[in-house]
């Protein structure tokens, strides 16, 4: 088997020993413009044609013997940013994908990316060997997602009890700011307006600095509203006044030369 195809590395590997088919992982360096919080170029590989049955726990076992894996993500499509980890236990944003997928591994040390790809795969890598416990299929599969997805309803409110109470509190204190900046003027010297306000503000002295901003921009919005060559007669006079300057400097240019012909000191004839 080919040891790269297209930049990727060719990684095969095998469900069990007893696996009759394989399946082939193909990997490369992560690169993307700019850095990653989450994904830093340096430290991520990045792998294609990721398997169903293929697991976060897969992968440390595959690249483990090239370092320390600190994380691994698996997703739908290939991304330059991953989502923000859920703080959530019932309630998680991630979605998974059940069929093929892609995979980052981001190592703890940059090394260890290299040493991932010069590493040849001659041999299929078994991800389950026979003291290890199966991958669940069918219907003990089935099972086991059934119960994941009908989680204890005590522990689902008191999830959603702590969620309301960091979000009332969260609004209490936009509240309280709206209030301390009410009446506060900008940096341009306008005060936001708001329902809540049920006194009258005084008028607020402006700066120099911003009343000269104010004047500027006035001013530049009454030039951009002057209509320029809009109606006949501006058109006339514009072309009227054109003419005119170019006889002028024609004028100007017949004197000149005129005077440089008398000038000359030699004269043939």
């Amino acid at each position: 088997m080919a040891g790269s195809i297209a930049g990727f590395n060719v990684l095969p590997i095998r469900l069990n020993r007893k696996s009759q088919s394989g399946h082939v992982l193909y990997y490369k360096e992560h690169n993307i413009r700019g850095d990653s919080a989450s994904l830093p170029p340096d430290r991520t590989i990045f792998v294609l044609n990721v398997p169903p049955y293929c697991n976060k726990e897969c992968f440390v076992r595959l690249f483990s013997d090239c370092g320390r894996v600190d994380s691994v993500y698996l997703q739908e499509k290939p991304t330059s940013e991953l989502l923000p980890k859920s703080t959530t236990k019932y309630f998680s944003h991630e979605n998974i994908s059940q069929g093929f997928k892609v995979a980052y591994v981001v190592f703890k040390s940059p090394s260890a990316v290299e040493k991932a790809m010069s590493r040849k795969h001659s041999e299929p890598y078994i991800l389950i060997s026979d003291d290890q416990a199966a991958l669940e299929a069918g219907y003990k599969k089935w099972c086991t997602e059934y119960k994941s997805e009908r989680p204890n309803l005590r522990d689902v409110q008191k999830e959603i009890d702590e969620f309301m109470q960091s979000y009332d509190q969260k609004v209490s204190e936009d509240i309280q700011k709206a209030k301390e900046e009410e009446g506060t003027p900008d940096d341009e010297g306008w005060i936001t307006v708001t329902r809540k306000g049920s006194k009258k503000q005084k008028p607020v002295a402006r700066k120099e600095h911003i009343e000269k901003q104010l004047k500027a921009k006035e001013k530049k919005k009454r030039e951009d509203k002057e209509l320029v060559n809009f109606y006949t007669f501006q058109v006339r006079e514009t072309k009227r006044e054109h003419i005119a300057e170019l006889r002028r400097k024609f004028e100007e240019d017949k004197h000149r030369i005129a005077q440089l012909r008398a000038a000359r000191k030699f004269k043939p004839y």
